[in-house]
């Protein structure tokens, strides 16, 4: 099931995504959800056409935390090493936009770069999750991109302000709950232009090991949300520039940059 959260005459809803197509095709319809999809719902029977809703974040999380270098040749391409642990950050609620949204370039960089990423969307309540109960603390799966100020990045030690600045977490269109993520294209695309092709297969550590890892430290919420790491061929991007990430199985992730202010 595709699950998507929107916006229609000042409400907001979950809704059931069904039909074949793109957000803007026009072929796609939401049934309306009964409740909140972190718990047993109901579909209204209420159906509305997808292109005249606004669509948001697919979920609101607590919050994202992010893994680092996890895929070797994304590594190599900025000079470092895969780590022998995950490298974790997080990323703030306030960073969080939906596809559609803007990303507004920060003021404070001159080298800002698109991640095109998959994302894990937390179902329920968990800590200590033993590797073999991963999957039932998941809800699904949506597309995301780690927007990063990358000259900032590589000056300052910590990387709060390169990724957790407001617009630097774009999530959606909508979260996948009947999916194997394990072996996905993912791709990046600046105006139409490929950037990045990659496959999750190649993710140095596993979802599994990822949670694993992640949950031994602290608790996750339902709606949080783990991004994976990116594949190679991270790149520039700039004002007026259309950035969209692609993952198989999932849709499209599609963001404008504008100028900030």
């Amino acid at each position: 099931m595709r699950i998507a959260r929107f916006s229609i005459d000042g409400n907001v809803a979950f809704g059931a995504v069904e039909g074949q197509g793109t957000v803007e095709s026009g072929d796609l319809v939401l049934d309306i959800i009964k409740g909140i999809p972190y718990a047993d719902f109901e579909l209204s029977g209420t159906k509305v056409p997808l292109n005249k809703v606004r669509l948001l974040p697919p979920v609101l999380p607590n919050k994202v935390v992010a893994i680092g270098r996890n895929y070797a040749e994304h590594a190599a391409e900025l000079g470092h090493e895969v780590p022998d642990a995950p490298i974790t950050f997080f990323k703030p609620t306030t960073s969080v936009i939906g596809s559609g949204d803007a990303i507004e370039y920060p003021s404070f960089s001159d080298d800002l770069h698109h991640e095109a990423e998959l994302a894990v969307v937390i179902g329920r309540m968990c800590r200590e999750v033993p590797r073999e109960r991963v999957k039932d603390v998941i809800l699904g799966y949506t597309c995301a991109n780690d927007v990063t100020a990358r000259d900032v990045q590589q000056r300052e030690k910590q990387w709060a302000r390169a990724k957790g600045f407001d617009t630097s977490c774009p999530l959606g269109p909508w979260v996948e709950t009947d999916l194997d993520p394990h072996d996905l294209t993912i791709q990046a695309t600046v105006n139409g232009e490929q950037r990045q092709l990659g496959r999750t297969s190649d993710m140095v550590r596993s979802i599994e090991d990822l949670i694993v890892h992640i949950t031994e430290a602290m608790t996750l919420l339902p709606g949080d949300v783990i991004l994976t790491g990116t594949p190679a061929g991270v790149g520039p991007l700039h004002v007026g520039d259309e950035v969209a990430v692609t993952i198989e199985g999932i849709g499209t992730l599609t963001n404008k940059v504008i100028k900030r202010g």
